[in-house]
């Protein structure tokens, strides 16, 4: 077992080197004074998202802890792009996958989990991942992978090369190269709780905001302290937000967190294609409207300096649903009110 182990991280290892950083870019926002945003794109990644670091990390995490053997079946609860990652990862090493997952998941990430190898798993809501994920695999003697417990002691905080960073190091050259703010959702709640600690250990002057779309309990439970809030909804923003308060959400790492309405978070990435020309998922939404009322406050109080965010994944997994206009109005609601308020941030600002 342990040759095949450290034949599974070697090859885990050769993966991570071969890939290039993730590209982190200045967005042109022409009412932007004396505040400038950055956008970390984490779509770039062999799978396309920011899982793919976790991913990597939960494997690497699993099989130094002994948990997974050659003949492990990998069990994992996700809305897709972790369970797409994962994949990817299990059939690097040979073993089975199987994501536990809602029926509403964008088809092209279920496409892409089986085009892994991976088998998909369907239960009616977010709700009822964790638990049929822990039935299947005990029924099967496979292995629960559970990013929302391991995702916060998986990836190694102190750097590494882990995403906080990587920020912090493609920031050196910026004319604020210490970000003032950094701006991040939460789904695991594994990724702000690197950002948050990672600053403690270095000491920066850096402010982490963490935003939650709707039906996200995040939120409340940062704001009353309350780690056992529950509501019986699933997130319409898929990556981010869950019905419960997860074990890897850390909110005492965390500076200030706001709630963002979804149709904010779907406006904001068909605004943004037209900014960058490319298409993000609705998760960057409520990463880049956070960062924009974030910025906006700063410039109305006369702050200079920069704020980072994160391009999560890309856009052309959801043609379906958020790029497809009968889907958003049926499902987000009327997101023209949102775009016509974003537009004013195309307009030069007043000397």
């Amino acid at each position: 077992m342990n040759s095949w182990i450290r034949q599974s991280v070697k090859r885990i290892e050769a993966d991570a080197h071969r890939s290039a950083d993730t590209h982190l870019f200045k967005l042109n926002v022409p009412k932007l004074k004396d505040v400038n945003i950055y956008l970390k794109d984490e779509s770039t990644h062999p799978t396309g998202s920011l899982k793919h670091r976790l991913a990597r990390s939960l494997f690497l995490y699993a099989l130094c802890n002994g948990k997974i053997s050659e003949e492990t079946t990998i069990i994992e609860a996700s809305s897709g792009s972790t369970a797409v990652s994962e994949a990817y990862f299990a059939r690097m090493i040979g073993v089975p996958f199987i994501a536990v997952m809602p029926k509403r998941t964008a088809q092209s990430k279920i496409k892409q989990i089986e085009l892994y190898g991976g088998q998909c798993h369907f239960v009616d809501s977010a709700t009822q991942m964790h638990d049929e994920s822990v039935r299947l695999a005990e029924s099967i003697g496979g292995y629960f992978m559970d990013q929302f417990t391991y995702a916060e002691r998986a990836t190694d905080w102190r750097g590494n090369n882990n995403i906080a960073e990587s920020i912090f190091r493609q920031m050196e050259y910026e004319p604020h190269c210490v970000p003032t703010k950094i701006v991040m959702s939460a789904g695991t709640g594994g990724t702000s709780a690197t950002l948050g600690r990672y600053i403690l250990y270095k000491g920066y002057d850096t402010e982490l905001v963490v935003v939650d779309p709707e039906n996200s309990v995040f939120y409340d439970s940062y704001m009353s302290g309350d780690r056992d809030i529950k509501i019986d909804k699933s997130s319409r923003i898929e990556g981010i937000g869950r019905p419960k308060v997860e074990l890897s959400f850390q909110p005492d790492v965390i500076n200030r967190m706001m709630k963002i309405n979804d149709t904010a978070s779907v406006a904001t990435i068909l605004w943004l294609e037209k900014l960058i020309g490319r298409k993000a998922g609705a998760s960057t939404g409520t990463n880049l409207w956070g960062a924009l009322k974030v910025a906006e406050e700063m410039m109305r109080n006369g702050q200079k300096g920069s704020i980072v965010t994160l391009m999560c994944d890309s856009g052309e997994r959801y043609l379906d649903t958020y790029y497809n206009p009968g889907w958003v109005a049926e499902n987000i609601g009327d997101v023209q009110p949102i775009l016509d308020e974003l537009d004013g941030w195309l307009e030069s600002p007043s000397s």
